[in-house]
């Protein structure tokens, strides 16, 4: 069975500053998922699932959508603050979204197989689809509670225009992730890579630490857990009282290995991330692409 792309495309970029999801960086007016996609297909997905708003429905299914026909079967879910478990309500005044594993949750009912996610505006590379891809196809028929994710060379990883947030990896002799602490600060600093801990200090990082960029690989039983834990989450009066209380993959993945109910492998690329993080970040990952497309690794025009 085919692994599948699943998208996250619902979140609006609060420091870019617009739908970044939407905005074209290629030659030909091509978005950051529209690389995502190429190299998923040659990797060897078999379809695409995108979570987004509803309210940008129609200009996705316009400009993003239409352009796949007849290249891989595409779907669309949508993620809402009021898509909740029954007895659950949406307290009154929040208006930030439950987080990116409330997001995967929303894939439920589309999703039957395999299944890597990842962030919309994150250029991930070609070495980490294929890295991902084999693992997801090569999984027995029926395999659950085992995972994978794409551990990124920290690296390999920054803005230069500004600290990075990065789940920072730990791994077992069997490269089976033990946790991933989330440093919402990391950048050079004087040459070395450094995150800022609790009190201010910025705290050095080995160069190629893995880090999480959000590509993770689950088979369809991990929505069956996320139910469960997503009731426990709402439960907890504190996350209800928050309003930016987010219900975070890593929060989900973290407890399934810390009670032993699955396995993680962490998984390593020689792919070099970019994106648009910031605003500033947007004529350097044009450069980035067009030096690709120019190189060959891509052609000019992908659909």
């Amino acid at each position: 069975m085919k692994p599948t792309l699943f998208l996250l495309a619902a979140g609006m970029g609060s420091r870019y500053g617009g739908l970044k999801q939407l905005d074209g960086l290629g030659p030909n007016g091509e978005t950051i998922m529209d690389y995502s996609i190429y190299d998923a297909i040659r990797a060897g997905f078999g379809k695409i699932v995108f979570v987004i708003r509803k309210d940008f429905e129609e200009q996705f299914r316009t400009q993003i959508l239409s352009k796949y026909e007849g290249k891989i079967p595409a779907e669309l879910v949508f993620q809402s603050l009021d898509a909740l478990p029954e007895g659950f309500t949406c307290p009154e005044g929040r208006v930030k979204p439950w987080g990116t594993n409330h997001a995967v949750l929303m894939g439920k009912d589309v999703i039957k197989e395999p299944f890597c996610v990842i962030n919309c505006d994150d250029f991930y590379g070609r070495d980490a689809f294929a890295t991902i891809g084999k693992f997801l196809s090569e999984l027995p028929e029926g395999c659950q509670n085992t995972y994978a994710m794409v551990g990124f060379r920290c690296c390999n990883t920054l803005s230069e225009n500004g600290s990075v947030a990065r789940g920072v990896c730990m791994y077992d002799d069997h490269h089976h992730l033990k946790d991933v602490v989330e440093r919402t600060e990391i950048m050079r600093v004087d040459g070395p890579i450094c995150y800022k801990d609790e009190e201010g200090k910025w705290i050095p990082l080995e160069e190629n630490v893995p880090v999480s960029m959000n590509m993770w690989g689950f088979t369809p039983d991990y929505f069956q857990h996320s139910e469960e834990y997503f009731k426990e989450f709402l439960s907890n009066p504190k996350n209800m009282e928050n309003p930016k209380a987010e219900f975070f993959i890593p929060l989900m993945v973290n407890k399934l290995i810390n009670e032993g109910t699955a396995t993680v492998e962490v998984l390593d690329t020689t792919s070099k991330w970019f994106g648009v993080t910031y605003a500033a970040d947007r004529e350097a990952t044009v450069e980035k692409i067009a030096s690709l497309v120019a190189a060959g690794e891509y052609p000019e025009k992908l659909f």
